[in-house]
């Protein structure tokens, strides 16, 4: 199934699946799920112009997932990672979002 707002290399593609064990549709419902608003990862080794941002949300299934992204010029949202997050990422996401 393709979603005309989200982009993904076909390696990123395969690093969700292989790595991660998550699907595109799974990076889907958490964009449509999110309650919470976008965080900037402005970690040094970690910034990207346009700002590589982030959200944990679940999916239709209630599987908790963090979103790593860019927001592009046309609109569109490129993946670059989608993972289950740890407890940290789940604080921080809490407190700041």
């Amino acid at each position: 199934m393709k979603h005309h707002r989200l982009k993904a290399s076909e390696r990123i593609l395969k690093k969700l699946n292989d790595k991660h064990r998550v699907k595109i549709e799974e990076v889907w419902e958490c964009f449509i799920n999110r309650v919470g608003g976008f965080l900037e990862d402005t970690r040094v080794n970690n910034r990207t112009e346009p700002p590589t941002m982030w959200f944990i949300a679940e999916t239709d299934k209630g599987r908790q997932l963090k979103i790593v992204f860019i927001e592009l010029d046309d609109g569109n949202y490129e993946i670059k990672t989608a993972y289950e997050p740890n407890v940290t990422e789940v604080k921080i996401y809490e407190k700041y979002s």
